[in-house]
């Protein structure tokens, strides 16, 4: 995606599909202001109609949600020195995750997606928070043999949250990152542990050093009731 394009000519495009705009979401002690969709039912509705949804896990338009995974694998990324240090962030969606991550001194943040909706509105949030000198919007697709030339030297940390729900990205994911960890580098994995992928641990074993972690979360549901998430956490480095 250029990464000139400017805000007004991204809503334009956006708004060919999508009733958006943007609302304050608090992240610690400050806030970002992210695109939402306002016409989601209306959108579904004419997904099913159109009869494009042939898998969920593919064809719905999850890159759009907020995961809460995204801010616990963004604070933890500051436990990893970030100054000076390199970051990709994969399936990152409307790009929570880079922009929490954004703060911490990371001399280059590459914020990455395949689905080109994902990518605008990653790109208008970037925008908007006047990040674009620090996150870089650009689309990745694990699945592509080789080594991206765009990405020569590697990066230090590559992360994602909620990128395993799907088995068949499994074996190509590993194989990306084994492509594109710097020397020293390490791949950061947060999933609800209620969707975790325990067969994906055992699988990047065989080719790196793994650490596992939990880590538990307190937060409010749409109805105010409190609730508690625990989350995996996969840590990957070269065996």
């Amino acid at each position: 995606m250029p990464q000139t394009e400017d805000i007004d000519s991204l809503l334009a495009a956006i708004c060919a599909t999508f009733e958006v705009e943007f609302e304050p979401l608090q992240v610690d002690e400050s806030a970002l202001e992210v695109l939402t969709i306002r016409n989601m039912q209306s959108h579904l509705d004419g997904l099913l109609q159109r009869r494009a949804i042939r898998d969920p896990l593919k064809d719905l338009p999850l890159w759009a949600k907020i995961w809460p995974g995204s801010f616990v694998l963004g604070r933890l990324l500051r436990k990893y020195e970030p100054e000076g240090k390199s970051l990709l962030e994969l399936g990152a969606g409307c790009g929570i995750l880079s922009m929490v991550a954004a703060r911490y001194g990371f001399a280059r943040i590459v914020l990455s997606d395949i689905v080109e909706d994902a990518l605008r509105f990653a790109r208008a949030n970037v925008l908007r928070n006047r990040l674009q000198d620090r996150v870089e919007v650009r689309r990745v697709d694990v699945t592509t043999p080789g080594r991206d030339p765009r990405f020569s030297e590697g990066f230090d940390l590559i992360a994602a949250s909620e990128i395993l729900y799907l088995d068949d990205l499994h074996r190509p994911l590993l194989k990306f990152v084994g492509r594109h960890l710097a020397p020293g580098g390490k791949a950061l994995f947060c999933t609800d542990l209620a969707r975790a992928k325990p067969h994906f641990a055992k699988l990047a074993a065989r080719s790196f050093k793994i650490t596992e972690g939990r880590i538990g979360v307190k937060s409010r549901d749409e109805d105010g009731e409190e609730q508690r998430r625990v989350y995996s956490i996969l840590i990957l480095e070269r065996a």
